[in-house]
């Protein structure tokens, strides 16, 4: 596959060579130790003046006005951007003006990384900036950056805005767009706020494989693959849950786990295969107490991420303090849609769900038919933290049957602005009845369900051996930090959220254009039709170009009873 280079990356690559011609090595191998950042520089500046004097920082050239014998350049470090201001008889004092007149004006562009010595002052129009009395080339760059331009207003023109192009190239989306850092960096605090929480409390932080062998703890569907020396299959993890019970089991009294999950299930702007999720388990502790642990918890995080506890989302104002309301699941159908579905059976539940204009199919259980309801009629209208509590038993085999009611289990998830973000049990500790229900998910999984919990002979064997009374709850982190940032999309607060491969620009002659161009996209075509249509030209040039779009991965020609066709690969 050909791929041209342009303009630009032609001319960065010749000033490369001219920096080595130079004796400029453009990717030195030393470090260099810098002692300020744009940001502190232009906070605490006029605070203290004398702390300025010498300041070395090193970042990004970022835009650049040269003025003949002196020049303005905007640097940009990991804190932000600040003005530094070069003077070509300072830098070079002598006669040999070749590092000002050939190495900065003529062989740097915006993007390269350069290190500057200097001492801060503040210029004519007030702007506080650096003096630069040396410089150093720190890594040339060779393809250009968008040109994001910003007005006086802070209005952003020509930005680099494309959401697959940001999320595909997210090193240029934050370099050139440097306030979505933040999200990143609240990102960082949710968890850490949540950690020290956890810590604070005594419960501890462990690790669990991601490769299991068998995929337990949710209803998903799995990523599988195989372990050659081993010869058996694995599954990159849909959750930790049944390996954190385990260490419950152990004599463990809290652990926790911030981990990667993996589901091969659907896209959109909720949903990654990939997403990291935060499971705690607590012994001795119910469903009840979990509630208000993960008040206090979340508050705090709201307060560590935003400074308050109301978080602006979208439209609506969040609450997160405490008490959060409170539906069981048959509540809150019977709310939203006025139909009590608790008695009915899974035929009229399916019924229902029909007369509701709800898809469902034969493979569906009555746990999952219920489940359908609620996220068609009953979710969407939870903007306020809201708990829905005591689900049927058939939807979720890992929860502790409910103390007084019967067909229920203790479990709670929790909905906010909509979605759901914390799912949570009174976690089920009798092996006879976790191997049954475990049995009835492979019922399900033999009528079609291939989310159906798999049986792991292993984790009942270990409740075998006991479990305490225990409280297991798991929070969805990059939805929570959607929600601390108010991003409607999950590809936003993911550094590199997963995408479809990128389709690379093939350069072609203007032969195998004209060939190109006769076959189009699903179609076939036999192949002396297409040769006859271009009678003029010679067999090796037809050979030739018809081999090269071939080659390319372009064109392909299949062979049938009926002769050979071209058409697109």
């Amino acid at each position: 596959m050909s791929i041209g280079l342009s303009e630009q990356e032609v001319l960065r690559r010749e000033s490369l060579k001219q920096l080595r011609a130079l004796g400029i090595e453009p990717y030195p191998a030393e470090a260099y130790e810098v002692n300020a950042y744009a940001a502190d520089i232009l906070a605490n500046y006029e605070v203290d003046k004398t702390a300025y004097k010498t300041v070395v920082l090193a970042g990004r050239i970022m835009s650049r006005n040269i003025m003949g014998a002196a020049s303005f350049t905007e640097l940009q470090d990991s804190t932000g951007r600040i003005q530094i201001y070069l003077k070509r008889d300072e830098l070079c004092p002598g006669d040999d003006k070749t590092l000002y007149n050939t190495v900065f004006k003529k062989l740097l562009d915006i993007g390269d990384f350069i290190g500057v010595k200097g001492y801060v002052f503040t210029t004519q129009t007030g702007e506080i900036s650096v003096h630069v009395t040396e410089f150093k080339v720190l890594s040339k760059s060779l393809r250009p950056l968008p040109i994001v331009k910003r007005d006086d207003e802070g209005n952003v023109y020509d930005g680099f805005t494309n959401p697959e192009l940001r999320y595909r190239m997210r090193y240029v989306d934050l370099t050139v767009n440097p306030d979505f850092k933040q999200i990143f960096i609240k990102r960082s605090k949710v968890i850490n706020t949540m950690r020290n929480y956890f810590d604070n409390q005594g419960w501890m932080e462990v690790e669990t494989p991601i490769l299991q062998p068998i995929h337990g703890g949710a209803a998903a569907r799995p990523f599988a693959t195989h372990h050659n020396t081993l010869d058996m299959p694995l599954y990159l993890r849909i959750a930790n849950e049944l390996y954190l019970k385990r260490l419950i089991v152990a004599g463990f009294d809290g652990v926790y786990e911030f981990g990667k999950m993996f589901r091969n299930e659907g896209m959109d702007r909720t949903h990654n295969p990939e997403f990291t999720s935060m499971e705690i388990y607590v012994a001795y502790k119910d469903y009840i107490w979990m509630m208000a642990m993960v008040e206090e918890c979340l508050e705090k995080v709201a307060i560590a991420t935003t400074g308050a506890s109301v978080v602006k989302v979208g439209t609506n104002e969040i609450n997160f303090e405490g008490p959060y309301e409170k539906l069981t699941m048959y509540e809150s159908i019977q709310k939203y849609t006025g139909i009590d579905v608790s008695a009915m059976t899974e035929e009229e539940i399916a019924q229902t769900c029909k007369d509701l204009g709800i898809e469902i199919d034969d493979t569906m259980g009555r746990g999952k038919l219920i489940d359908e309801i609620f996220g068609a009629k009953v979710e969407a209208n939870l903007i306020q933290p809201t708990y829905i509590t005591d689900y049927p038993i058939e939807m979720t085999p890992l929860a502790k049957k409910h103390r007084t009611a019967e067909g229920l289990v203790e479990r709670f998830e929790l909905f906010v602005n909509g979605k759901e973000i914390a799912n949570a049990y009174s976690e089920l500790n009798d092996p006879i009845d976790q191997k049954e229900r475990l049995e009835d998910q492979l019922k399900l999984a033999a009528r079609g369900d291939d989310e159906a919990m798999a049986m792991d002979d292993d984790f009942v064997r270990a409740l075998e051996y006991g479990m305490p009374p225990t409280s297991g709850l798991g929070i969805g982190i990059d939805r929570l930090v959607m929600l601390m940032t108010n991003q409607s999309t999950i590809q936003e607060v993911l550094f590199f959220p997963q995408m479809r491969p990128e389709k690379k620009k093939i350069e072609m002659t203007p032969e195998e254009t004209e060939l190109y161009s006769l076959v189009s996209e699903g179609e076939q075509y036999l192949l002396t039709e297409v040769k006859g249509k271009l009678a003029d030209w010679s067999n090796k040039k037809w050979d030739t170009t018809l081999k090269a779009l071939t080659g390319k991965g372009i064109l392909k020609v299949a062979k049938t009873d009926d002769g050979l066709f071209l058409s697109h690969k």
